[in-house]
C-alpha cells in the first residue's frame, strides 16, 4: 500500500467518523422539534420491527410539534405505544388519524446535562480520529522499516496526516458548539 493510498483511506475513515458524530448529535434532543429524533424509534409491523419513518409519514406541525401520519389504520396505537415506550421522554396524543408528538419543554438544568452529553460524544468522535491518525502513522512507519518508503517521506506524509487530523478535529468542535448554542437556546 502507498502512502498515498494511506492518506486516502485515513481521509474517508475520518469522514465516516465525521458522519457517524453527526448522526448521534441528531438523537440529542433541543427544544425544538426535528422528526429525525424519532429515526431510532421502531414499531412491531405484522412481526418485523421496523423504524417509524418506514410505517407512517412525519412532518412538522409546527416548531414544537411533530406530526405522525400512519399509513395504515391499525397502526396509530401500535405507533403512539413504541413512542412513549421509547428512551425519548415523549408523550404522543392521537387526533384520529394523525398522531402528535409534542416536544416538552426543556429546564436549564436538563439543558446543562445535554450539553455535557453532547461534549462527551465529541470527545469520543475525537478520539476515534486520533485512533486513525496513529493507525495511519504506525502504516507509514512500517512501511519505512520494510524499506518501501524514504524517512522524508515518513516526516511529510506525518505532517500531512497531523493536517487531516487537526481538520477533522476543527470540525468536531465546530459541530459540539452548534448542537451547544442549539440546546441553549431558549
Amino acid at each position: 500500500m502507498a502512502i498515498n493510498e494511506i492518506k486516502k483511506a485515513l481521509e474517508g475513515k475520518m469522514d465516516l467518523s465525521i458522519s457517524s458524530f453527526k448522526n448521534n448529535l441528531t438523537k440529542i434532543r433541543t427544544g425544538r422539534a426535528n422528526p429525525a429524533l424519532l429515526d431510532t424509534v421502531h414499531v412491531d409491523y405484522y412481526g418485523s420491527m421496523l423504524p417509524i419513518s418506514q410505517v407512517a409519514n412525519l412532518s412538522l406541525l409546527d416548531a414544537r410539534t411533530i406530526g405522525v401520519q400512519p399509513w395504515e389504520k391499525g397502526m396509530g396505537a401500535k405507533i403512539e405505544k413504541a413512542i412513549r415506550d421509547s428512551d425519548l421522554g415523549l408523550n404522543p396524543s392521537s387526533m384520529g388519524d394523525l398522531i402528535r408528538v409534542p416536544m416538552p419543554v426543556m429546564t436549564e438544568e436538563r439543558r446543562r446535562e445535554l450539553t455535557k452529553v453532547v461534549r462527551g460524544e465529541g470527545e469520543g468522535a475525537k478520539i476515534a480520529i486520533r485512533n486513525l491518525r496513529r493507525d495511519a502513522n504506525e502504516a507509514v512507519k512500517k512501511m519505512v522499516k520494510d524499506k518501501l518508503a524514504s524517512e522524508d517521506d515518513q516526516k511529510r506524509s506525518e505532517a500531512e496526516i497531523q493536517k487531516l487530523t487537526d481538520k477533522h478535529i476543527a470540525e468536531v468542535d465546530r459541530l459540539v458548539s452548534s448542537k451547544e448554542q442549539d440546546i441553549m437556546a431558549v
